[in-house]
């Protein structure tokens, strides 16, 4: 959130034994890329919007070679419903490329205010929001240090941790009010609101301070370009969302939702809104629910990974960090109405209840249901890092049906692992492509996102396709194949973007690999033959 390593074969041998073969069933898989040359030229921007699905050997590019495994494997093949839950800021059910693949609970009638299904939730037609009109939340350690201090080491930590960010939130947020004031400033000083930054450089200040001012935009500028008003809203928002809501000791989101925050037995609460309060707030969870399976081949936006998918909306995550007790009922939620893969594109490094997931992910396996979670973007190594959820309890695998999933930079070299992305030999399972990710947008728009919660829904997405084309097969041998039958290298490449910090990329990951759908369709027939 275990492991075959390189056969050693070059891609070029391997390549050289496919051309052998007598038969167009003799399908053969590449391994190694050691002998790939490095990509020095740009993608064209047409390939950037879907490199994950280009072939690493064809386009020198660290995709996962679904267009191949669509043009040679499965064309022709008839798959079944594969239903994936989106555990997640909620997503955008109207969206134009995701109405048509949305789950439906068939047990449920519509509006009728009764809950005909008896699963405890009303009119859930597309899935649940557990935290109904929650936007904004505490940070879990915010919500750790708003309880007495009972001398703990958590307690500790967690004070240290808000003092420092605290601190800094309130110095970003003082230089962000002045360069909000300097730009009005200049404004008025040049008498036009969108001035260019020749013209600023022209400006003669009259006053000292308006001369300030000046120096202070003409750096904004230098620095962000010319939607630099844009870029700095952005950064305000985000900045009075930690002040305001996230590190705000005032602030108390839960009362919203009126549950028992500490009694995972107090289940009725949420709504079925699956979107949230505000559809353009889950712009997250509408960006993964496409890479997963936004509809394919209606020359519309973009295609998901996945065909045969129906995906289900399960809120769990506000602006702010994710309850314990949210995730845990969402997880039980997806696996009682039909879910055979869960993505959790989440984190946080605090967890008050983490025995409750792990319940939770323990329930997923009795179900056969496959988990899939993002590692983070803290470009941390999680062997030596706490980070939730995770399925291990120090030495101790909780349970053998979940997968974690690191970030791939599209550029094959050096910089191959994401800079932002954690990492770890134990507790980082495989990699999947999570920079420039380009995908579903709320209110039909689509945009480019950087992230493991992009990787995260990428192997999702390969998942659905195995778990589609052999049902036969369980969770944890899907989870097998996607570790085992990933490409890897031997090369060093560099580990939270310092060039200092290197590594052999089969020692970043616990199956040193990165997923490739073509190689796991193929392991996935020979499985599940060998057990027909």
């Amino acid at each position: 959130m275990r492991i075959l390593k390189s056969i050693g074969l070059s891609a070029f041998a391997l390549l050289a034994l496919a051309g052998c073969g007598t038969t167009k069933s003799a399908v053969t898989t590449v391994s190694n890329v050691d002998n790939i040359p490095l990509r020095i030229s740009a993608l064209k921007e047409a390939d950037l919007k879907r490199w994950s699905f280009l072939d690493i050997v064809k386009d020198t590019v660290p995709g996962m070679s679904v267009d191949k495994a669509y043009s040679e494997l499965i064309k022709n093949k008839k798959g079944e419903k594969v239903i994936v839950a989106v555990a997640d800021t909620g997503f955008d059910i109207d969206h134009q490329d995701l109405k048509p693949v949305v789950w439906t609970n068939a047990k449920e009638i519509p509006d009728n205010g009764i809950d005909d299904d008896n699963n405890g939730y009303i009119d859930d037609i597309h899935g649940w929001n557990f935290l109904g009109a929650i936007g904004s939340e505490n940070l879990e350690y915010t919500r750790i240090i708003k309880k007495s201090d009972d001398g703990s080491e958590t307690y500790k930590k967690a004070k240290k941790i808000f003092d420092k960010e605290y601190e800094e939130a309130l110095a970003s947020k003082q230089q962000m009010d002045f360069i909000t004031n300097a730009d009005k400033v200049i404004q008025k000083a040049i008498q036009k609101e969108n001035y260019t930054q020749e013209e600023l450089k022209a400006f003669q200040p009259k006053d000292q301070m308006t001369s300030q001012y000046k120096n202070v935009m003409l750096s904004v500028m230098a620095q962000s370009g010319p939607e630099f008003r844009k870029e700095i809203k952005e950064y305000l928002d985000e900045i009075n969302s930690e002040v305001n809501y996230k590190l705000n000791l005032e602030f108390n989101g839960r009362k919203l939702v009126g549950d028992n925050v500490e009694d995972i037995t107090d289940k009725k609460y949420g709504n079925n809104i699956v979107y949230g309060p505000d559809k353009k707030e889950s712009y997250h969870g509408t960006h993964v629910a496409g890479i997963i399976g936004a509809v394919r081949g209606n020359n519309i936006g973009i295609d998901g990974i996945a065909n045969n998918v129906a995906l289900m909306a399960v809120r769990v995550v506000p602006n702010g960090d994710e309850y314990d007790k949210d995730v845990a009922l969402g997880i039980r939620y997806a696996v009682d109405n039909g879910a055979k893969i869960i993505n959790g594109s989440f984190g946080k490094s605090f967890s008050t209840h983490k025995e409750w997931v792990w319940d939770a992910f323990k329930y997923a396996a009795e179900k056969d249901v496959l988990i899939v979670l993002a590692s983070g973007n803290e470009g941390s190594d999680l062997d030596a890092e706490d980070r939730y959820p995770n399925d291990r309890n120090g030495a101790s695998e909780i349970a053998n049906n979940v997968i974690k999933v690191g970030a791939l930079n599209y550029v094959y070299g050096t910089d191959l692992i994401a800079s932002f992305s954690n990492y770890g030999t134990e507790d980082v399972d495989v990699y999947a492509p999570g920079v420039k990710i380009y995908s579903t947008y709320p209110n039909d728009e689509y945009h480019y996102l950087d992230g493991t919660s992009m990787a995260s829904p990428n192997v999702a997405g390969v998942a659905a396709l195995i778990r589609s084309y052999y049902p036969t097969l369980t969770a944890v041998q899907v989870k097998q194949i996607l570790m085992e039958s990933g490409i890897s290298t031997s090369k060093e490449v560099s580990l939270a973007g310092e060039k200092s910090n290197k590594r052999p990329f089969t020692t970043a990951s616990k199956s040193g690999k990165m997923v490739n759908a073509y190689n796991a369709l193929i392991m996935a027939e020979k499985m599940a033959k060998t057990q027909s």
